[in-house]
C-alpha cells in the first residue's frame, strides 16, 4: 500500500485540474508506483506468489487504462509515459 503523502503527492502531479483524482493518468502513476513497490519486494521475497499474482493483476490494469488513453487521446497517452518513463 503506498503512504497517504505519497498518493497524494502522485495525485498532484498527475492531475488534469484542482479536483481531479480519478482520471486515466492518476490512476496510471498511482499504479505504476505500487508496481514499482512490489518489484522490490520481490527482489527479497521470491516465493511470495500470491503477492506476485495481485502484481499481474495491477500490471494488466495498467496495460488496460493505457489502451484506453491511447484509443481515446493519443496526446495525454504520450505525455503519460513520457512522465512515469514505461515506454521507450
Amino acid at each position: 500500500m503506498l503512504a497517504t503523502a505519497k498518493k497524494t503527492d502522485i495525485i498532484t502531479k498527475f492531475r488534469t485540474h484542482d479536483s481531479d483524482t480519478g482520471s486515466p493518468e492518476v490512476q496510471i502513476a498511482i499504479l505504476s508506483e505500487r508496481i514499482g513497490e512490489l518489484t522490490e519486494h520481490f527482489k527479497t521475497h521470491k516465493k511470495d506468489h500470491g503477492s506476485r499474482r495481485g502484481l499481474l493483476m495491477l500490471v494488466s490494469k495498467r496495460r488496460r487504462l493505457l489502451d484506453y488513453l491511447k484509443k481515446t487521446d493519443s496526446d495525454r497517452y504520450r505525455d503519460v509515459i513520457g512522465k512515469l518513463g514505461i515506454r521507450k
